[in-house]
């Protein structure tokens, strides 16, 4: 039995073979309390039972699904997201988080790469789905509405797309019942590479499980005694979210009040005044907007002893800002969807400003060199983790997956670190030219490529730059054979096949791009560059 076996069998309580059966332990426990409140909707235990099981129902005796099948889900955050996903893995099936946002490019590929034969998808999203079905596995369509559960139930049909409203509208008999186990395929949490299209590290139900636990054990950010609430404005179809909304909140006996549009800055002041929230997580740019809005000061905090921030590195003046003007504290954290999200995080008995705190119970971190040897304390070294976190490996994936994690358990992050006499981890550096962009991850290869389909580019090259609103900025340089070929030109066309905030913000035409003598494009040399020369824009 390895490491991670042996922990797990520490964490795992019996009787609790799968999320679902820790799900259902909850439902039972709470039945009357309020699990999920979106847009003045509130959804209580009991109901998400009924309705989850409703739809478990439909995959399997409507859709004839199997168990292990996948289930893509485009979604916003929204009380819908639950169900789907609770109904899913009691119907012994997998989901595969989507980011709403993505263009059809980015879309075909994971629904491909997942082999996902349902979509759950929001009716407005729908001209943008139907344009690559075709290219796709997708069999079959749901689509939901925002009143879907506000309104009742009733029949609707459309020849390609079934509403999901009409989903739940069989009740069967007895609950859903199919054998899985922890080790059994939980998520498809889909994150980027540094080389090649975008990779779905494989949750199991024990690795979400243990997560769960992991964070609740190590981090005591809530020590009031009032009913917790959870302010959900992070996606949950990112892994930060989803564990700490779709699974997190649901297996404590919490309520996530469900922020569909997190742009919305006076949607999220609204909540945080209407409920008295016990806890939240969120980024830079996300505290900054809630500071500048008119009512910020008008919000209770005194429910609240803390906020987990995360996705990016903490702005010391944001986070000071913060504190003060709430009289609360902030815990800087680190994670990857590979981990379920935990890897280390400061908490009240250990805060340190500039680190992201100790690793969290039951797991194990060691910073390597080069060639796999353990650094001395203060010494940088690639951040490894070991624990029942970390996923069982990259989807389809099984070179990918051996270059990331070897034989005796350890994940190879790609991140570097340095770990202080307290143990606490502070992050120096990437080996991976990754970009984190408002908290996400963005991969310069990935919008290279995209960029080299135009006609008129023969060179160019992606490196982040510091943003005092997005924490890093996208930079590209280009080499063009077309003295008309304009940035905006170039931002058009990236708006067609990228995300919005993986499209370039700045970008300087170069006569050359600095090449190693093999001919490789030397980013460092670029940011190099870019540091040192003023003006740049």
């Amino acid at each position: 039995m390895n490491y991670s076996q042996e922990v797990a069998k520490k964490i795992i309580p019996t009787g609790i073979n799968s999320l679902v059966d820790a799900f259902e332990v909850s439902c039972e426990a709470h039945q009357d309390k309020v699990a999920f409140s979106c847009l003045g909707h509130e959804m209580t235990f009991s109901k998400l039972d009924d309705l989850s099981n409703r739809f478990a129902h439909y995959l399997i005796n409507k859709l004839h699904l199997k168990t292990g099948d996948r289930i893509a889900l485009q979604l916003p955050n929204i009380n819908q997201y639950a169900v789907a996903v609770w109904g899913i893995w009691r119907a012994g099936m997998v989901t595969v988080n989507t980011n709403p946002m993505y263009t059809p490019r980015e879309l075909v590929h994971q629904y491909n790469d997942s082999q996902a034969q349902v979509l759950i998808v929001l009716d407005t999203l729908l001209p943008v789905v139907t344009r690559v079905l075709a290219k796709t596995s997708i069999k079959h369509v749901i689509s939901v509405n925002l009143s879907d559960l506000v309104s009742p139930l009733t029949e609707r049909s459309d020849s390609n797309v079934t509403p999901f409203s009409s989903v739940l509208l069989a009740k069967p008999e007895t609950a859903i019942s199919v054998p899985i186990k922890m080790n059994s395929l939980a998520a498809l949490q889909y994150t980027g590479g540094t080389t090649g299209p975008s990779k779905g590290a494989m949750l199991s139900h024990g690795n979400l499980y243990c997560g769960h636990v992991m964070g609740r054990e190590s981090v005591l950010v809530n020590v009031s005694n009032a009913p917790e609430i959870l302010i959900a404005v992070l996606p949950v179809y990112h892994v930060f979210g989803f564990t700490q909304n779709i699974i997190g909140s649901v297996l404590q006996g919490g309520m996530s009040v469900m922020i569909p549009d997190p742009r919305n800055v006076e949607s999220i002041i609204q909540a945080m005044k209407t409920h008295p929230f016990t806890n939240m997580a969120g980024v830079n740019t996300l505290l900054s907007g809630l500071m500048a809005h008119p009512e910020f000061d008008e919000i209770d905090f005194s429910n609240i002893t803390g906020v987990i921030v995360g996705g990016t590195a903490l702005v010391k003046e944001i986070g000071n800002a913060w504190e003060r003007r709430t009289n609360t504290k902030i815990y800087e954290g680190y994670g990857l969807s590979e981990t379920c999200s935990n890897c280390c995080c400061n908490r009240p008995e250990s805060a340190e400003i500039g680190t992201v705190g100790p690793s969290l119970n039951y797991q194990e971190i060691k910073l390597i060199d080069g060639v796999g040897r353990v650094v001395d304390e203060g010494e940088r070294g690639e951040i490894c983790i070991r624990g029942p976190n970390i996923m069982q490996g990259y989807w389809r994936n099984p070179e990918a997956t051996s270059e990331a994690i070897n034989t005796d358990g350890w994940f190879k992050t790609g991140d570097v670190g340095v770990l202080n006499e307290r143990g606490h981890l502070k992050i120096v550096d990437r080996i991976k030219d990754m970009i984190i962009v408002s908290g996400f991850n963005v991969y310069p290869n990935e919008i290279e490529a995209v960029i080299y389909g135009h006609s008129n580019i023969v060179e160019c090259a992606v490196i982040g730059v510091d943003d005092e609103a997005t924490g890093e900025a996208i930079k590209l340089y280009v080499v063009s054979d077309s003295d008309k070929l304009t940035k905006e030109d170039i931002i058009q066309f990236c708006r067609a096949e990228l995300t919005a905030y993986k499209v370039p913000k700045k970008i300087i035409f170069k006569d050359d791009l600095p090449k190693s003598p093999a001919g490789k494009i030397l980013r460092r040399e670029l940011r190099a560059l870019s540091d040192n020369v003023s003006g740049e824009s």
